[in-house]
């Protein structure tokens, strides 16, 4: 058997006195893709064929082509990969091992009743995720909470009014930290972040009320009329039901259905991707980064990238005034070099 790659055509190279001088019985069983069967102009056995003296010479080269049954992968090109991408994710993966960042204790799979039937609980799922958009997850999982003690299920979801609703999830995208959040790990000393916010006025209620508790309706009923009660099960399903897109789809895929078919890149995915430079050139949405991600991350590694990303975003490269000085990939993370490059440039130039 051959055991040439696939991904590309061979090309084999023979003069014409090579051709005549090679025999039957080398080139047998080449017809599984190793090489032509017959590299002569005529068929053994041929009568009519010609002595090898009286053929037409020729002064250039033959060149066989050869097809192979995947023309998937080329092997001329490498794939690319960032420097240092594995020592940076062990780091990280140092740095995450206490499991105490807020998506530890509050993330999308803390948040549904696991006592419930699968149905319920894959629902659950896609409703803290549909409520996190743009949300922390301390104030998911709190709305989260008050929506079970309600009764979480579609069916109890379609007979509540919206404006019981409303009071349930209203928390959600208004209510934030207001005092510093300290960041405390083993390997970094606390970093306090701020993060203003205001109460909700009217007309931020109203909105409010006209979009998630809009997507909330209806995407149950799309649930209960079209899928038998419960969730899609595939990617390009779930994206039609209104508020879910790509990452929650893909988050709903790992989560609720045990399968990844794709990495959840959210905000901190999106930024620390790209501080990191695991990506080739530089992306300005989450969803161009994700394809960047899944063009070299190996898949095995597609369900754990969100987990530790988020959680080390939220605990250590914050969105500003990140711990740089406490993290363990701070000479091996091209942002950070630069940082210290410009503060070394400033020292000189004063």
């Amino acid at each position: 058997m051959c055991s040439l790659r696939s991904g590309a055509p061979l090309i084999v190279f023979f003069s014409p006195t090579d051709t005549d001088a090679v025999s039957s019985s080398v080139l047998a069983g080449v017809q599984d893709g190793c090489a032509p069967p017959c590299l002569s102009d005529n068929a053994p056995g041929d009568p009519t064929a010609k002595p090898p003296q009286d053929r037409e010479r020729r002064s250039r080269r033959r060149g066989l082509v050869i097809e192979y049954e995947s023309d998937s992968i080329d092997p001329k090109t490498s794939r690319w990969e960032p420097q240092s991408w594995e020592r940076q994710l062990e780091n990280i993966r140092e740095m995450r091992k206490n499991k105490d960042a807020p998506v530890d204790q509050m993330g999308a799979d803390k948040c549904f009743d696991r006592d419930a039937t699968p149905k319920v609980m894959r629902y659950q799922v896609l409703m803290s995720l549909l409520l996190s958009s743009q949300t922390k997850d301390q104030v998911t999982s709190a709305a989260m909470e008050k929506l079970r003690g309600h009764g979480l299920s579609p069916e109890n979801i379609l007979h509540t009014d919206d404006k019981t609703l409303g009071e349930l999830i209203y928390p959600v995208g208004f209510w934030k930290v207001v005092k510093p959040v300290v960041s405390t790990t083993r390997y970094t000393q606390p970093c306090k972040v701020f993060y203003q916010s205001k109460d909700p006025d009217a007309a931020s209620l109203k909105m409010f009320l006209q979009s998630k508790v809009k997507y909330i309706k209806q995407t149950t009923e799309l649930i209960v009329r079209q899928y038998g009660g419960d969730i899609p099960d595939s990617v390009a399903e779930l994206v039609k039901l209104p508020g879910i897109g790509p990452k929650m789809a893909h988050l709903i895929m790992d989560i609720a259905w045990n399968k990844v078919s794709g990495i959840g890149v959210d905000t901190h995915v999106h930024r620390i991707a790209n501080r990191l430079k695991w990506v080739k050139k530089e992306t300005k949405a989450p969803e161009e980064t994700r394809v960047a991600l899944e063009s070299w991350l190996p898949r095995e590694l597609w369900s754990e990238i969100n987990w530790l990303l988020v959680g080390f975003g939220q605990q250590v490269c914050l969105p500003v005034s990140p711990c740089c000085s406490d993290c363990l990939n701070q000479g091996v993370c091209p942002s950070a070099r630069r940082g210290r490059s410009k503060a070394k440039a400033q020292n000189k130039a004063q």
